[in-house]
């Protein structure tokens, strides 16, 4: 049997691999690192979208996510029939009926719903031995919510039932029973429809366990009675409470004037959505309030059912966050993406100029185009696929186990960043060798004259790069689906790559031309292959002004995040920290403010004094119901530097200054005149002449001398600010604590140190009021995002330089081998090779960091960040937005690192170059 002849030519894959295998790992690292945060991102978006729905619906008060439906007994019908209505039995079929007709995804929980019947009208209590404050009798609600045995426990007496021939019977919480005087056996009489009290007999007191969640909280009247007041001229206060009522009693209420009506109260679970299911949850919630749903509902319910809940405003201002935030999240995925794949490109360069040589001379011998690309793109995808893979492999445990991250977005991105990096190797080989070369042709770039298609191509990338940002500016971050809005900071480093690729020859050429005339060739002759270094291409350029512009951008924003949350925090507190009574406007405890400014850590302490709603007078003499603005009494210096300090309406201490007629001695002086800083509004209404204000602090004129649209003590209200001193009554109601240094002042303690003193007084502190502005995971998942993309962009750049360096790495070597043979010395080769480097390290981090300034100034007016950096504080700091601020360690950091990157990868490369024998280099026809 003849034998199967042996193959001639060895496996080309196989032997490539073997050739390099240190080339083939670092390639497939590379391409593993790319793949797993390409796939962890939307992981992440995912992840903390999905966590911010969550803590959306579970952090809301239950009154607004709960799902409320009622309906009323119809009048038409037999008494007998309307109390079978109000039965347990039949409010646990109806409830069972209804939970089928909620359109999914809703979806309830059991734990926290309830069920049953209350009065809708309050009615009062008739006996004369309740608590009646001001002589007005307590109003009560009654209501027998389902299974009040699982949700309470009872602390005395029995648990209520039904009463002998229909009377009621009912529990009262503990607090109720506090303050209503109640115990078991207490009767309480209400009005009935028939003109006689109905007895409701109190059988227990119950303590209910677990308040916040929904059985309790959707209506808080359950277990804490309201003391609360009517009237205007004269205000009298009086009780509100609950009684409730035993289910099987609930017919009961059809004699009292209280309108009883059925309830169904069910309170959602948001564990099995995703961020996906946004849009279907709020199309749910819109059937069940006026669609379909809500036809079917109606049908259990009848004609008096209704369905209410504050779920669907609970979604749309999380889906309104989301948006916010998912926009200038996109900004940073664009930006790392974009130098991900410019130094994956790089990459397939250097790959294919090291092996010039091999491709051009396989062209020679015939070898078809096809055959070159098919085995390029084979050893490639031998490295890029498993890579890639296994990256996405690692990226699916570490990132989004939280729950809510899909998968094939995963797939999808980590598929690409394995198409692309077997792809670029071939093609880009594939278009340098779609003609024959001859060996050893120059490739300098300044001979090398721009094509007319490149030309065209740079034009078409500035007009979209002028038309994103314009639309930025205009339109915002709002369409985060516009991708070319959030490209717009990878289209002007583009742009700049392009233009400084074009003018980088120039400068050299003007600085090479004196140097001729120095001593030594070292000088001319490193900025003369400077100026044709092939280094110097646009890929270069390109990946390190993405990666820089991509820095700065996320450091602006980070930056623009946490001084919107230290303005709205301060905005709130007024300084470090703010002491107060619980009611504000009563005066400070003697003695506070000298415990304050002793407390270890305390720079300075401004005591101010505020009495609300003083009535101002119209300048104009206009008759009107009256404005009304805070009057605040400071001490002139201290609040004068504390205004300084946090940048609300600073002022010279001078304008305050005393006229000496303050404290009792002058109170008969009506006529003294005090000058006074005042809000805008204020201001206008006052006028410029002196006028007559009438206070508690005490009567006379003012003058206003300067006019500020914020103050520290109320900087989100209309004021009138005055020295103190001046005042005819001085008490100081809050203190303005001001830190000696950043961080020293220990809040937590000074708080202690506070209540201590008094403890009716309050301690605000600006770091836990800022704190508490990072309140949903979508805003830590975006900052992390951030934080993820300066870290990967900073290695992109360091990587892109590198491989700059690495490219023409065997051409300097032979230089200086062939520059030793004439004379040089090493500490020569060591000026030659960094004066070399540092004019494109130079040009890298200058642009770059030019580059990322510009961006910042051209988007700044489209970026608003107060969604992502505040969450959902209130409106007053929500109006001070949240914009792009230019981050010097941002800008100047990355940009020095690549200068010292690159002159000490030159200085290096020297060394070992003279450490190395040149007989390698200097052989003749060796091209290597």
């Amino acid at each position: 049997m003849p034998r199967k002849p042996a193959r001639a030519v060895a496996p080309w894959v196989r032997t490539r691999l073997r050739t390099a295998p240190g080339t083939a790992l670092a390639y497939g690292l590379l391409v593993l690192v790319t793949a797993f945060l390409a796939a962890g991102l939307p992981r992440a978006v995912d992840a903390y979208e999905t966590e911010g729905l969550w803590h959306a619906v579970d952090s809301a008060e239950p009154r607004r996510g709960a799902l409320s439906l009622t309906t009323r007994v119809e009048a038409h019908l037999s008494p007998a029939a309307q109390a079978a209505q109000l039965t347990p039995e039949r409010l646990r079929t109806t409830r069972d009926a209804l939970l089928p007709l909620l359109p999914p995804p809703l979806r309830t929980d059991p734990a926290h719903s309830a069920y049953g019947v209350h009065t809708t009208k309050r009615i009062p209590g008739l006996d004369p031995w309740l608590p009646r404050p001001d002589g007005l009798p307590p109003e009560l609600v009654l209501d027998a919510p389902s299974d009040l045995a699982a949700h309470s426990t009872l602390t005395a007496g029995r648990a209520p039932r039904a009463g002998a021939g229909g009377a009621m019977e009912a529990a009262v919480t503990t607090r109720t029973a506090k303050a209503l005087q109640l115990k078991p056996g207490s009767v309480v009489h209400v009005p009935g429809k028939d003109g006689t009290p109905k007895p409701i007999t109190v059988t227990g007191v119950v303590e209910p366990r677990e308040v916040d969640n929904g059985y309790w909280a959707v209506d808080p009247l359950l277990h804490t009675p309201l003391f609360t007041a009517k009237g205007t001229d004269e205000i009298r206060w009086y009780w509100v409470a609950s009684l409730l009522v035993a289910p099987e009693s609930a017919p009961g209420m059809l004699t009292t004037l209280g309108e009883p009506e059925q309830y169904w109260r069910f309170a959602p679970t948001v564990g099995h959505l995703t961020a996906q299911d946004t849009d279907r949850l709020a199309a749910a919630l819109d059937s069940a309030d006026s669609g379909p749903g809500r036809v079917k509902l109606r049908k259990v319910l009848g004609d008096n059912g209704g369905f209410t809940t504050g779920l669907d405003d609970i979604v749309a201002d999380y889906a309104g966050m989301r948006d916010a935030i998912a926009a200038v999240v996109a900004v940073a995925a664009f930006g790392i993406g974009a130098v991900a794949a410019v130094v994956i490109a790089m990459t397939g360069g250097l790959f294919t100029a090291r092996r010039h040589a091999e491709l051009a001379l396989l062209r020679s011998r015939g070898a078809s185009l096809t055959g070159i690309g098919g085995r390029l793109l084979g050893e490639t995808a031998a490295i890029a696929v498993p890579a890639a893979v296994l990256g996405l492999l690692l990226a699916v445990p570490a990132v989004g186990t939280g729950g809510g991250a899909r998968l094939w977005p995963a797939c999808a991105a980590a598929a690409a960043v394995a198409l692309l990096a077997s792809v670029v190797l071939p093609l880009r080989a594939v278009f340098l060798h779609r003609r024959p070369q001859l060996h050893g042709g120059r490739e300098d770039l300044v001979t090398a004259r721009p094509s007319t298609r490149r030309t065209v191509a740079e034009l078409t990338f500035l007009v979209l790069a002028i038309g994103a940002v314009t639309a930025l500016r205009r339109r915002g971050t709002a369409d985060s689906g516009d991708y070319l809005v959030s490209a717009a900071p990878v289209l002007v480093g583009l742009i700049a790559a392009f233009v400084l690729v074009r003018l980088y020859p120039l400068p050299l050429r003007w600085a090479a031309r004196p140097a001729r005339r120095l001593r030594g060739a070292v000088g001319h002759l490193s900025l003369a292959r400077a100026g044709r270094s092939s280094s110097t291409g646009a890929l270069p350029l390109l990946a390190l002004l993405v990666a820089l512009t991509t820095a700065a951008f996320g450091g602006s924003v980070l930056t623009g995040i946490a001084e919107a949350r230290d303005r709205a925090a301060l905005l709130a507190t007024g300084a470090d920290a703010r002491v107060n009574q619980n009611l504000e406007m009563t005066p400070l405890p003697a003695g506070v403010a000298e415990t304050v400014r002793r407390f270890p850590g305390v720079g300075e302490v401004s005591p101010v004094q505020i009495e609300y709603g003083l009535e101002l007078p119209d300048h104009k003499g206009a008759v009107d119901n009256g404005m009304g603005a805070p009057l605040i009494g400071v001490e002139p210096a201290s609040y004068a530097r504390l205004a300084a300090r946090t940048g609300f309406g600073p002022f010279p201490a001078a304008l305050l200054r005393s006229t000496g007629t303050g404290g009792p001695a002058h109170t008969g002086d009506t006529d003294r005149v005090l000058p006074v800083i005042a809000s805008p509004r204020v201001a206008e209404r006052l006028g410029r002449a002196p006028i007559e204000i009438t206070a508690a602090a005490g009567r006379f004129h003012v003058r206003v001398v300067a006019v500020r649209t914020a103050t520290p003590a109320l900087p989100d209200k209309d004021f009138l600010l005055v020295n103190g001193d001046d005042l005819t009554n001085r008490a100081p109601t809050a203190l303005l604590v001001s830190e000696r240094t950043p961080g020293s002042l220990d809040g937590p303690a000074l708080r202690a140190a506070v209540t201590a003193k008094a403890g009716s007084l309050r301690v605000a502190l600006k770091e836990e009021q800022r704190a508490g502005y990072v309140d949903s995971p979508m805003q830590t998942g975006a900052e992390r995002i951030y934080l993820t993309a300066l870290g990967a962009g900073a290695g992109y750049a360091v990587l892109a330089l590198t491989l700059s360096l690495l490219q023409s790495a065997p051409e300097r070597t032979t230089l200086l081998a062939r520059l030793r043979t004439m004379g040089l010395t090493r500490r020569q080769a060591r000026r030659l090779l960094g004066l070399e480097a540092l004019p494109q390290a130079f040009l890298a981090a200058a642009g770059g960091a030019l580059v990322g300034w510009v961006t910042i100034l051209l988007l700044a007016p489209g970026v608003d960040l107060a969604r992502l950096a505040l969450g959902r504080a209130p409106d007053e700091a929500m109006a001070l937005g949240a914009a792009l601020r230019a981050d010097a360690w941002s800008l100047g950091l990355p940009a020095a690192a690549v200068v010292l990157l690159a002159a000490g990868a030159a200085l290096v490369q020297a060394w070992w170059a003279s450490r190395r024998g040149s007989i390698r280099e200097l052989r003749a026809g060796d091209a290597r």
